[in-house]
């Protein structure tokens, strides 16, 4: 773990140390151009792979290296070249002979090398002035020429071919594509998200603009394996498809800080101590070349703005819409919780279960089986024909079972008799049977009403109390 510590730097530590105090500034992963600080270092014999691919290394090098290699090339052709011309005219003695009527030199006029020189640019480039020229007595010279329009055109194609590639690398295009200097954390919708802003400062398209973001950083494994520069995928609407961007103006990218999110847990507090950098890959196809273009940006904690939104930068004008990208920067403050989402979610769990009707369920709970008991006792007291005429109406049952309920045990209470009987003028339309049933049971209803006029009389007599004090004043004593 030292060892490890001590080859990534102090900047990455295991997860749960306390960062120093006096820290030297924060070294980037990918900077803000979108230029990698990674250097490939101690290759060995692996050198040799960049030789297999040469034209692509070509490609990959700096334009003063390319401007040297183009001019050093040429130079060097021409002049093996003018070397050769000038080493026939030498082995044939056309430098130590006039050239008069009755000779017939290899190349005309060729006399040193600077002419030897001179007519391999003109051969070279197809100037062709007309003064030195190939004779047909030369078969060497022939053969020279040949392999000599064979090496240039080869040459031309490779370099040329390779400067032009350079030229129209997509590169460039991710100049105009903007990517806004802060990230912002905010609610949106009703959720903490994390949002960020890219723009295209061209008139042509993107197309199949595609967006993506890594978050870089180092953690612990609870094996205790340390993982630096550990890379970890962000969502920024892979599965609803709002990563495909249709950028003809500003777009506000979002994402939604969840329990899937790896700052689930982060707190507005705890951003001034985490350590971490959002790396965002922009991609798409140059609409006027057809080259795929890729722009990459990236945001440390120190970049990243807790409770700020940014300031809109579309306005409707006569007929189009105009784009402000003096605002394109600028965010404003705005009210947002404090807490991360998993600290506001465990708040409104235990909220939740205070303020849940626990109580009053529990007390529904306990009254309700006595008044189903009660209601279902009493049906069972009632007549058999009662029953039977509650059962197949609905409606009866309900209305005579709560007209039923006194404290009584074995009788029923003359008022909801007759209350009864009031009802059964309802039932005209029902069969004979129905009236049949209700008329006997308006005799019972009679009969009960009777005894139950005998009771209360019995019960309400007047001498009852004097003859119980008579009688308990005749006890003996011991009773």
């Amino acid at each position: 773990m030292a060892a490890v510590r001590r080859k990534f730097g102090d900047e990455y530590q295991a997860v749960g140390l306390a960062r120093c105090s006096a820290r030297r500034e924060r070294q980037r992963f990918v900077d803000k151009n979108g230029r990698c600080n990674v250097q490939h270092g101690n290759l060995g014999g692996e050198s040799s792979r960049y030789l297999s691919d040469f034209f692509t290394t070509l490609v990959d090098l700096k334009w003063r290296w390319n401007l040297l290699i183009f001019l050093l090339t040429y130079t060097v052709a021409w002049l093996v070249m003018a070397s050769m011309w000038w080493g026939i005219a030498y082995l044939r003695g056309d430098l130590h002979q006039a050239h008069g009527d009755t000779y017939s030199p290899c190349v005309a006029n060729v006399y040193n090398f600077p002419s030897a020189f001179l007519f391999f640019v003109e051969t070279e480039a197809t100037i062709g002035y007309g003064h030195r020229y190939i004779t047909e007595r030369c078969p060497e010279g022939i053969v020279l020429f040949l392999f000599q329009s064979l090496l240039g055109s080869v040459v031309d194609a490779f370099l040329i071919g390779c400067m032009f590639i350079k030229m129209s690398q997509p590169k460039k295009r991710a100049e105009t594509l903007m990517f806004s200097r802060a990230a912002v954390i905010s609610q949106r919708d009703a959720k903490l998200c994390l949002m960020f802003r890219v723009g295209n400062l061209r008139n042509s398209h993107m197309v199949s603009a595609q967006i993506r973001c890594k978050l870089i950083k180092s953690r612990q494994t609870p094996e205790g394996e340390f993982l630096p520069l550990d890379q970890c995928e962000l969502d920024v609407g892979f599965g609803t498809g709002a990563d495909q961007l249709f950028l003809v103006s500003p777009l506000t990218i979002c994402h939604e800080i969840n329990s899937e999110s790896p700052f689930f847990s982060l707190s507005q507090r705890s951003l001034r101590s985490e350590q971490f950098e959002i790396v965002v890959i922009l991609e798409g196809i140059v609409e006027t070349t057809g080259m795929t273009c890729q722009a990459r940006t990236s945001y440390t904690e120190d970049e990243v703005l807790w409770g700020h939104r940014f300031l809109p930068v579309m306005s409707l004008e006569d007929g189009f819409f105009r784009v402000d990208y003096s605002q394109f920067h600028a965010t404003f403050e705005v009210p947002t919780p404090p807490y991360s989402v998993k600290e506001q979610e465990e708040n409104l769990s235990q909220s939740s279960l205070l303020n849940s009707p626990f109580d009053k369920k529990t007390r529904r709970e306990q009254v309700c089986p006595l008044d189903c008991a009660d209601v279902t006792g009493e049906k069972n007291k009632l007549p058999a024909k009662l029953q039977k005429i509650s059962s197949r109406k609905e409606g009866l049952a309900p209305r005579a079972l709560r007209m039923s309920s006194s404290n009584t045990e074995k009788t029923f209470s003359t008022g909801d008799l007759l209350k009864i009987q009031e009802i059964s003028p309802i039932l005209d339309g029902e069969d004979s049977d129905s009236r049949m049933q209700l008329k006997a049971l308006k005799i019972n209803a009679k009969a009960l009403t009777q005894s139950t006029s005998e009771l209360e009389l019995q019960k309400d007599f007047p001498g009852m109390g004097t003859l119980e004090e008579k009688l308990e004043e005749n006890f003996p004593a011991k009773l």
